[in-house]
């Protein structure tokens, strides 16, 4: 993999992972059309991801500062941040179940990219579905939220299947504000990223040592692009338009069933 694969590649993570368009199969596709492209296991997908992971960390660092302080604070505030610890923490066993038990089926479903256009489809009609049927929009998570969600975000382990659109889509459908649902989605993907490189480790002593600044470059642009995709999606949740985004994996789900048939 040369540089600018790389950077290409950490590009496309870091506007694709927030955006509910699916960065996995958004990667699984490009990398598809690099000749000869290839990485230990999941690897490089996995420090791209850890590149996004830091851009929430990023973004949300006063979040993160008063809900990881919450155990040891005992205003009125910290009441209702260890409640939402809870509900992340719910919500992140069913993802930690799906994901672990069917971890090796869909790593190999990332080289099939018919799989990955039909599920980019999905996405799209997820997208639609939620924009079409969401209500006004309450801000009080609850526990049967925090589950589906996990759920969703478990599901979307398959290449093609949005994380943020499943997850954000999920909770639109159960009547959540939009605000409210993206910030419970990109938070909660913090211990789903984190797992995720935790089980890559043992595909790092494969890197080549010629490579590693080719992966330490992708993930900071991973970074970098997605501290804007954030932004940006917030704002778009605002403006109820996440019809655009299901237009856009239908025809990126639709040209992939075709050139890849």
């Amino acid at each position: 993999m040369t540089l600018t694969e790389g950077l290409i590649l950490g590009a496309v993570q870091g506007l694709t992972e927030f955006l509910p368009v699916s960065s996995s199969g958004h990667l699984a596709l490009a990398q598809q059309l690099m000749p000869g492209f290839e990485q230990p296991g999941l690897l490089f997908d996995v420090v791209l991801h850890l590149g996004t992971l830091v851009a929430v960390i990023l973004y949300f660092r006063q979040d993160l500062k008063q809900l990881l302080t919450a155990p040891f604070r005992r205003d009125i505030q910290a009441v209702q941040e260890r409640r939402y610890l809870r509900l992340l923490l719910v919500g992140s066993i069913p993802t930690a179940i799906i994901g672990l038990t069917f971890k090796e089926t869909v790593e190999g479903l990332f080289h099939r990219p018919l799989v990955v256009g039909a599920l980019l489809m999905v996405t799209g009609l997820l997208l639609f579905v939620a924009e079409r049927f969401r209500t006004s929009g309450r801000k009080r998570l609850t526990l049967g939220d925090s589950l589906l969600t996990g759920i969703a975000q478990g599901i979307a382990v398959l290449p093609g299947i949005s994380r943020s659109g499943a997850t954000i889509a999920t909770l639109l459908l159960r009547g959540v504000e939009g605000q409210t649902a993206a910030r419970f989605s990109f938070l909660l993907a913090l211990p789903a990223v984190g797992g995720a490189a935790l089980l890559s480790l043992k595909d790092v002593e494969q890197l080549p040592s010629g490579e590693i600044v080719t992966y330490l470059a992708g993930a900071g642009i991973a970074c970098l692009v997605g501290l804007i995709s954030i932004h940006a999606l917030l704002g778009i949740i605002r403006q109820k338009r996440l019809y655009y985004f299901a237009l856009y994996c239908w025809l990126v789900g639709g040209a992939a069933l075709y050139f890849f048939r």
